[in-house]
């Protein structure tokens, strides 16, 4: 570890798409480690591309004009972004500094400014995103650029090997940062009664998200049921498609709640489906209704990249989890220990079927997961590798 003085001569500057506190991505990735770097007497900064007012108009249907407004705004934050960089050791740059375009503002800091950047990022961002993309969206997405950001970065910070084998490609000093959770904070808000998670409304519930629960129609949920949860965002729902046949199979002679957080209702049909709106306030009280948690993902290129997000929080939780034996979470869902694995549509529903019978085995596999997070994917356990991607 360097010594104080040259501690205090350590500046950092993150680089950043989104508003601090609210995207999963930013916040589990480096967020958490803010209060550690203010520990260390480390310096530094956070600018990001949109503000929240942005933030929220970019994913809302329409409004064309003001989300151009907000992309526009963003740019001119970059530019002039760029007559501050130097007062700067470090430059921290998640994902890419903008979302469109080649990646100039990345070649100014790193070849005409000369920083040396940490780049960071959690997908397999330089190929499309498993969905069907147009000549013209590639273009605009420039994918290639995340090649080229590696091969200017002083060092890259992959979320997983798959990701790391791509950056080894055109960067010397590559680290395996797994994304992680605060164990003193992500854990189970609820006590169970009789093994079971209290009901999925929350009196702590903003006005929006209750609105946005009320609107999906959803059935009162009994809490006597045991819950099967998923928790994402609106671009990854879609992976729930594979999973409503198994779902409309297991109601027909198992009672259940399945319980979705996210940021979009997909209004499933299932007969005991529940839409909770994910609220920063509330996610983790939200989650801890969950029983069982699932994961399934489509066996590809893209998949391979995922960190395994939605399973660190599940085991965190003390919440067993289903998964597809895909990318890393098979490291994370260790079969018949932390969880279980499934391929095929009845590995699935065995499964299911399996945790929804045995309450025993759910906190049996639910305490060894949350061992498993507090050893490889807890705060605490990478904090020394995060500060020395400064040093």
């Amino acid at each position: 570890m360097s010594s104080p003085k040259n501690q205090n001569k350590t500046k950092i500057l993150f680089i950043a798409p989104y508003p601090t506190g609210l995207a999963p991505g930013q916040r589990f990735r480096y967020e958490f480690y803010y209060d550690l770097l203010r520990e260390k007497k480390l310096q530094f900064q956070t600018q990001n591309l949109l503000t929240v007012s942005d933030y929220q108009i970019l994913y809302q249907n329409g409004k064309g004009v003001k989300k151009l407004l907000a992309i526009t705004q963003g740019l001119l934050r970059r530019v002039f972004l760029m007559f501050r960089v130097r007062k700067f050791s470090h430059i921290f740059l998640f994902r890419e500094a903008f979302f469109f375009g080649p990646p100039i503002f990345e070649w100014i800091i790193a070849k005409v400014l000369r920083k040396k950047i940490i780049y960071d990022f959690d997908d397999a961002i330089w190929m499309a995103d498993g969905t069907e993309e147009s000549t013209l969206w590639r273009w605009i997405k420039w994918r290639s650029k995340v090649a080229s950001i590696c091969s200017w970065s002083w060092k890259v910070s992959a979320g997983n090997e798959y990701l790391a084998e791509f950056a080894k490609q055109y960067c010397d000093q590559v680290e395996i940062l797994p994304t992680v959770v605060d164990t003193e904070i992500h854990k189970d808000q609820k006590p169970k009664a009789n093994g079971q998670r209290p009901k999925a409304n929350s009196q702590k519930q903003t006005a929006s998200s209750k609105q946005q629960t009320a609107n999906s129609k959803q059935p009162t949920a009994n809490s006597q049921q045991p819950v099967i949860g998923w928790t994402g965002s609106h671009s990854t729902l879609f992976y729930l498609d594979m999973l409503v046949p198994i779902l409309q199979e297991l109601e027909k002679d198992h009672d259940f709640e399945f319980l979705v957080i996210a940021n979009k209702d997909p209004q499933l049909p299932i007969k005991n489906f529940r839409f909770v709106a994910w609220n920063k306030e509330t996610e983790i009280e939200d989650l801890s209704k969950i029983n069982i948690g699932v994961m399934p993902l489509e066996d590809n290129e893209w998949s391979k990249g995922k960190c395994g997000f939605k399973l660190i929080q599940y085991l965190s939780l003390g919440i067993p989890a289903i998964a597809s034996p895909v990318g890393v979470n098979t490291e994370i869902v260790i079969h018949n220990q932390t969880g279980l694995i499934a391929t095929t549509p009845n590995q699935w529903l065995e499964a299911l079927k399996q945790l929804l019978k045995q309450e025993t085995l759910r906190k049996q596999m639910g305490d060894s997961g949350r061992k498993l997070i507090q050893k490889k994917y807890s705060v605490a356990s990478q904090q020394e590798k995060f500060l020395q991607l400064f040093h």
